[in-house]
């Protein structure tokens, strides 16, 4: 993706490790182009209104709008289907 420093630069999709702490949070917001795909890994999330846990994979369809809220310490792998720059638009 349009990751800096990245480890294979493409359009086609952006692929990220992420860890929160218990508390973090983004505001709700969605992708008109873009699909989001996120894996739980470890921890425990609220989005789409529902509570995610380890193993868990949520799928956000383009124009599907979520909040993100860490409710404890937790690792998520997210990608984003396809890569699309300035994509992200807040509600």
């Amino acid at each position: 993706g349009s990751f800096q420093p990245t480890a294979f630069d493409t359009d086609a999709c952006e692929v990220a490790l992420k860890q929160y702490s218990p508390g973090d949070f983004e505001v709700a917001h969605y992708h008109e182009v873009s699909t989001e795909i996120t894996l739980i890994v470890s921890g425990k999330v609220r989005m789409l209104d529902k509570i995610w846990s380890d193993g868990d994979i949520i799928t956000i369809s383009p124009r599907e709008a979520t909040a993100f809220e860490a409710l404890e310490d937790t690792v998520t792998v997210v990608v984003k289907i396809p890569g699309t720059l300035n994509d992200k638009f807040l509600v």
